[in-house]
């Protein structure tokens, strides 16, 4: 790890705050994908997709897509995004970011039922179990203001808890 991730602090706000620029960037980079990489589908993921959440206020994407779609598709992210080189990389795996963007934008590629593909069932367990999204916050508020890697690794506890349920 670099001493820049190690150092970073995690914040967080209400989703409710940014929900319009959230909901008008998901449009923009829906249709911009979807106009690039015709057959694949494109979920709003992560908190922003969850009324009531807390999140650190970027957008994230999850890009589901045909085994035999996956090297394609992999192939023209990697010349439009830079890779997310905290993500590990597999063939049924690829993450991409853009820093630069308002807000800032999040891509994860899976594979059709491969082992990565549960973003968007992570996203539908909180819509539909308000309760455990209000956990989630209560965690996020626990680890406002500290590093982030500490927040990422109580965040996979939070998860891994619940994989049975999603």
């Amino acid at each position: 790890m670099n001493s820049t991730f190690d150092d970073e602090r995690v914040s967080f706000i209400r989703e409710s705050a940014i929900r319009e620029h959230v909901e008008a960037a998901f449009e923009r980079h829906s249709r911009e994908l979807g106009q690039l990489l015709p057959d694949i589908e494109i979920h709003h993921i992560g908190s922003t997709a969850v009324a009531g959440s807390l999140t650190k206020g970027d957008l994230d994407l999850q890009l589901r897509v045909a085994p035999e779609q996956f090297a394609h598709v992999d192939t023209v992210l990697a010349c439009r995004f830079a890779r997310n080189v905290g993500s590990r990389h597999s063939p049924t795996f690829s993450s991409f970011k853009d820093d630069g963007a308002a807000p800032p934008l999040g891509i994860q590629v899976t594979v059709i039922g491969g082992p990565e593909d549960f973003f968007f069932r992570m996203r539908d367990y909180l819509i539909k179990h308000p309760e455990e999204n209000e956990r989630y916050n209560d965690l996020k508020r626990r680890f406002e203001g500290a590093l982030m890697r500490e927040y990422r690794a109580a965040k996979s506890a939070f998860w891994d808890a619940l994989e049975g349920k999603i």
